[in-house]
């Protein structure tokens, strides 16, 4: 689903208490799947999408495997003094991954990228759950600034000692990923930012939440907010009737084709992604109660299954499908009209 607008930023409850940033993650939830497990599973899902498909993606970043976090994400009442090496922090490193062989650890606190400080919090969020991602993103943003594949020297504190990590990095999409903790069962993508519902870790397994995340990625790949706002469509309760309605629907068959694609690039077998709809689809797009701007499970399938058997025998890999074409094309939301 593509959204218009975001609420970023606190991703635990006023509830945490933090011992040392990575470890406190793991205490967070109050039912398995702890936070840090589904950040990792959502890390790995996306660090295998986002480098197996740069050639899709138009404009690519370097990508290191590690993820960041940083204390203004959590309310400050949740944070015990002198437990954090620095206001940025790695969270989780990826195994087999450039930051895994520069020997980047989690806890690790980010002080430069390049040597260039990283911005300090304006403040820790507060008691009252006031809290914000802004620190994060701007860390984000400086390595995403640098070139995609060259050496990536990291300024890092551990243990009070501050040393000097190059990471050699590899170019992937420029996206991020994140999860939403709570009960959201669903997906969203701005074309910058995909946002996954916790929700989704405690009812699907990895290939599952793998189609769900290629399909976001596919609407960032075929740049669909550029698109769809060109075309002039109305946000909000409007986007359900007519005109906009169509338009929204046409995006979301086009990132189902595109997500099927992008799963293969990836190593996945894409015809997981017709599986995922046939038999789990009720269950993320509201059965009867679903948008008027979404096929219906049944469609999603059927129309995925069709894509996935025009892909050539020979196909290299990554494959570059002949709707990549149509990222740059208006949106046209001709009734009955398919990509």
């Amino acid at each position: 689903m593509i959204r218009w607008k975001y609420l970023r930023g606190a991703l635990l409850s006023a509830a945490l208490t933090i011992a040392t940033p990575a470890s406190a993650i793991a205490a967070v939830a109050t039912t398995a799947p702890t936070l840090l497990d589904v950040d990792t599973r959502l890390a790995a899902i996306a660090w295998r999408l986002t480098t197996a498909n740069a050639a899709l993606c138009r404009d690519p970043q370097p990508v290191t495997g590690a993820t960041l976090h940083a204390i203004d994400q959590y309310p400050a009442s949740a944070i015990a003094p002198g437990s954090y090496a620095a206001p940025v922090l790695v969270e989780l490193v990826l195994p087999d991954t450039p930051a895994a062989r520069a020997g980047l650890q989690p806890d690790d606190g980010l002080i430069a990228v390049a040597d260039r400080p990283v911005p300090a919090p304006a403040a820790a969020g507060d008691a009252a759950g006031r809290v914000t991602s802004a620190t994060r993103d701007a860390a984000r943003a400086m390595i995403a600034a640098r070139p995609v594949a060259a050496p990536l020297p990291l300024t890092i504190r551990r243990n009070g000692t501050s040393r000097v990590i190059t990471v050699t990095p590899v170019p992937g999409c420029r996206v991020e990923f994140e999860v939403l903790a709570g009960n959201l069962v669903g997906a969203s993508s701005d074309g910058h930012v995909v946002q996954v519902g916790g929700r989704l870790f405690t009812m699907f397994d990895d290939d599952q939440i793998a189609v769900v995340v290629a399909h976001e990625l596919g609407h960032a790949v075929l740049r669909h907010r550029a698109r769809l706002e060109a075309a002039g469509v109305t946000w909000g309760l409007l986007s359900e009737f007519g005109r906009n309605a169509r338009l929204f629907r046409q995006t979301e068959t086009e990132a189902d084709l595109m997500g099927a694609y992008l799963l293969r690039n990836a190593g996945w077998d894409p015809r997981i992604a017709v599986t995922f709809w046939r038999e789990q689809g009720g269950k993320v797009d509201g059965g009867l109660f679903r948008s008027r701007t979404h096929p219906s499970s049944k469609a999603r399938a059927e129309a995925i299954e069709r894509a996935i058997a025009t892909i050539p025998a020979d196909a290299p890999m990554p494959y570059l499908p002949p709707l990549l074409e149509q990222r740059d094309a208006p949106l046209d939301g001709a009734r009955g009209s398919t990509p």
